[in-house]
């Protein structure tokens, strides 16, 4: 083993300064040698500005409690350098904290500095300055870019080493990235990609730090960078190096929301199944993407039409609750690696076929005969007992895998579900004394209308004789950017006439002579005009009345969000440019006025004037008659402070299409009259076979994104609070609501031989029993059924150990519910209870 280690000696410097808590970051093919201790790693992201500084102490321990070893995260250049030379890295951009917070759990850190990132972010985590300057070309053997690129490099580098960061210096960090994904789109980059990638190894050497550097999704990628896999599924990865570790960067845990989308899923069961095989084919370091998503603040959501939520069905939901059953699912799965861990790292490997889809693959000790063994089942119908002679029988279900101490006794399969699961609730955070909602009353509200007497009348802050990009003109400060001209029709007949507008999005308001005639999207609820690939393009037609003489067309485009993500995505058009603005009557009755004189503005009024802060003074807000339906519309209302700690929520439902703030900080964007699609949903969804971002979507029919998440630390303990809308379509605000969200039921189907732990949330109890069999139940949480047999004291002992608990732990035994022996069969305990 030592022979093939790769080691990385400390820098001199940082070990004169730090030596007493010196950590040594080593690795071969088989482990990550942690100061001389050889490890597996579980490792989770967390992005840091996803959430807030005050829930990221929450996130981690509940990371730990779930088996994590690491936490890794991107950084995101856009928010720490939106303009060039100037640098955030406050409140919750404040990455050094967020590390700190990791190594005081004690747990270890990846930091992934791209600085490209992907992530569904607005342009990838780069800056639009970047792109403005001239001669750049990015992520290519471009100098301009790479000096940039560098200098940020630099910068996050030296700001690790000053706060002590590295593992070297006693830090948390043991690995580090440089580009990211970039093998699966450099073949369109030819020589140049090549070189820009040997560039990036050679630049991330030159950083000076102790710890590897690793590649993702880079097959060829230099020494001494580790190549990495991304994606639902890595067992069957190989590094390009045989000394390297075989390291899975991006476990997918579920996908990312599209407004217009339906809800994705992976179940526990598949998501615990590949990393079984992971580790099974020889797997050092798994990392979970996402372990906790988090909320899309502000404008920070890419996509195109990335929703604010990015929940991403993750171990831990967008508020930081547990998503039971996968967090504890996840939790016993990693107890059971760590079980292994040092027959993983130091035994002896041998896989054979037992049958077909099943291997046993063990692992030994030669020094001392233990043994540990592995068993799939990879066939995604067919349930198989494996006879392994004297080690005994097992029965391994469909897609999953058994873990076997001494090979002789399973301690975990990824398919027996044996944690609860959590069914979240919304409601009103006001309860009677019986744990009833008291529905609360409706919000007061004002309203200033958006103020766009200038831009109707064509007035703008620049011109060009040309329909410009809208991410370059804006600098990508707004979603919004005017684009008006002047159309003089005193030579032609006025009858039957059309404004055609051709543009690349995302969205279009369209006026003339200061009335709105129309407005579009390119992806309209209920699938209308659905969005073929990556391309957001569309074209408006609208009939339009004209006078004779001058008439003015104002049009307003809209991002909504920009794209992260493929080869050249930087250079993909926004707005109108490319596109065309024609007035289009019968016969050659028509006017061009693409190439016209365009006056431009960038923003809103009502942005500039800052109307979303409580303290300006800018906004004339009237509290008679407030309007219904009304675009390009503020609103403002006060509300008080949920009592209790559970997560709050804004329903949003009413609204059309707009940006929220409470007490003057952005919770997003929101848009929920963009409904998911109708159909293409699982009722039931079966977790065997191959996962894919299209199976086992819910929500169908119902809007994307109804509610929104107003972290408790925005909120203020002894006044009121701001809540200011602004409303760009239309939409009724008597609606909108502050609720909580909560656990409102919890089920469980656990096997015997295990302890199963029920608990609820906050101070609320387990109020009622719904349903409990200890026998052979039959279905679901929701839908459970006895069976042909069952205990007949079920329902009287889980009251007994659980009712009137926040939580409660059962022995999933026989005993526990009276019962001398049934022979030779495994039985389960499915329960079903409230909590209020």
């Amino acid at each position: 083993m030592a022979s093939s280690r790769t080691e990385f000696v400390l820098v001199a410097g940082l070990a004169m300064l730090c030596s007493c808590l010196a950590i040594k970051v080593e690795y071969d093919a088989n482990a990550l040698i942690i100061d001389g201790q050889r490890k597996v790693m579980i490792s989770g992201s967390i992005h840091y500005p996803r959430s807030t500084p005050e829930m990221w102490p929450d996130l981690i321990q509940k990371a730990k409690d779930g088996g994590l070893d690491a936490i890794e995260t991107y950084i995101f250049w856009n928010v720490h350098e939106p303009r060039r030379r100037e640098y955030d890295f406050s409140g919750n951009l404040d990455f050094v904290k967020f590390f700190k917070l990791v190594q005081d759990a004690g747990l270890y850190a990846i930091l992934r500095i791209g600085p490209y990132v992907c992530a569904e972010w607005n342009y990838g985590g780069f800056p639009m300055w970047l792109h403005n300057t001239p001669g750049i070309q990015l992520r290519t053997d471009n100098d301009i870019f790479k000096n940039e690129m560098q200098v940020f490099t630099a910068k996050i580098v030296n700001m690790c080493k000053e706060a002590n960061l590295f593992a070297s210096q006693g830090g948390p960090i043991i690995l580090a990235q440089i580009e990211n994904e970039y093998g699966n789109i450099m073949e369109k980059y030819g020589d140049a990609g090549k070189q820009y990638i040997k560039w990036c190894a050679n630049m991330a050497v030159a950083q000076n730090i102790s710890e590897p550097w690793i590649m993702c999704q880079q097959s060829d990628a230099p020494e001494p960078m580790i190549n990495t896999c991304n994606g639902f599924y890595c067992d069957q990865f190989k590094p390009n190096n045989p000394k390297s570790p075989k390291m899975w960067t991006e476990n997918w845990t579920g996908w990312f929301k599209l407004w217009g989308g339906r809800d994705p899923q992976r179940t526990a069961e598949d998501l615990a199944f590949a990393v079984a095989r992971f580790f099974q084919n020889g797997g050092v370091l798994n990392n979970y993407y996402m372990y906790h998503g988090g909320t899309n603040f502000g404008r920070t959501a890419g996509g195109p039409y990335i929703a604010t939520s990015y929940d991403y069905n993750a171990p831990l939901d967008e508020y930081g609750n547990m998503n039971q059953p996968k967090w504890g699912h996840l939790k016993q799965l990693h107890a059971s690696i760590k079980q292994a861990e040092k027959f993983l790292t130091n035994g002896t490997v041998e896989t054979k076929s037992v049958m077909n889809f099943v291997d046993l693959t063990k692992f030994t000790l030669n020094a001392t005969g233990e043994r540990f063994c592995m068993l799939s089942n990879s066939d995604n119908t067919g349930d198989y007992t494996a006879d392994l002679g004297e080690d005994g029988k097992f029965f391994v279900p469909a897609w999953s895998v058994t873990f076997l101490q001494n090979c002789s006794k399973e301690v975990y399969n990824t398919a027996k579900i044996n944690t609860q699961t959590s069914v979240m609730v919304t409601k009103h955070s006001e309860e009677d004394a019986y744990g009833n909602e008291v529905k609360p009353a409706k919000f007061s509200w004002m309203w200033a209308p958006e103020p766009i007497q200038d831009t109707l009348k064509g007035n703008g802050r620049f011109e060009a004789a040309q329909l410009l990009d809208q991410k370059e003109a804006s600098g990508d400060v707004s979603d919004y950017l005017w684009y008006m001209t002047s159309v003089d029709t005193r030579n032609i007949s006025l009858k039957n006439m059309t404004l055609r507008v051709s543009t690349n999005g995302h969205g279009l308001h369209a006026y003339v002579n200061g009335k709105l005639i129309g407005s579009q999207f390119s992806r309209q609820a209920k699938g209308q005009q659905m969005v073929t690939g990556d391309d957001y393009s569309f074209g408006f037609d609208k009939a339009v009345s004209l006078k004779k003489g001058l008439n003015v067309i104002s049009l307003l485009s809209v991002t909504v969000g920009l794209a992260n993500y493929g080869a050249f995505y930087d250079l993909k058009p926004t707005g109108l440019i490319n596109g065309g603005v024609l007035l289009n009557g019968k016969g050659n009755n028509s006017i061009n006025a693409t190439t016209y004189q365009w006056s431009y503005k960038v923003g809103l009024n009502g942005e500039a004037q800052q109307f979303h802060d409580p303290n300006s003074r800018n906004a004339n807000w009237n509290s008679t008659k407030v309007p219904k339906n009304r675009p390009m519309t503020w609103y403002k209302t006060s509300f008080k402070t949920p009592s209790g700690e559970e997560p709050v929520v804004l329903d949003l439902l009413g609204m059309g299409k707009g940006h929220a703030w409470v007490n003057g900080k952005s919770i997003g964007r929101y848009w929920p009259t963009q409904i998911a699609e109708t159909t293409g949903c699982d009722a039931h969804c079966n977790y065997k076979g191959s996962y894919n971002d299209g199976k086992c979507r819910t929500n169908c029919g119902n809007p994307s994104q109804r509610w929104y998440h107003v972290p408790r630390s925005f909120l203020n303990n002894n006044t009121d609070n701001t809540l200011i809308l602004f409303e760009e379509v239309g939409g009724a605000p008597w609606n909108v609501t502050l609720q909580v969200v909560t656990v409102g039921t919890v089920c469980a189907n656990a096997y015997e031989g295990n302890n199963l732990e029920l608990y609820c949330q906050g101070d609320r109890r387990i109020s009622e029993i719904q349903f409990a069999s200890f026998g052979d139940p039959q279905g679901t949480c929701g839908s459970f059924s006895l069976g042909n047999y069952q205990a007949t004291q079920s329902v009287a002992v889980v009251e007994k150990l659980c009712a009137g608990r926040p939580s409660c732990l059962i022995d999933v035994s026989q005993s526990t519910f009276g019962i001398s022996s049934w022979g030779n069969v495994t039985s389960r305990l499915a329960v079903q209870a409230v909590c209020k």
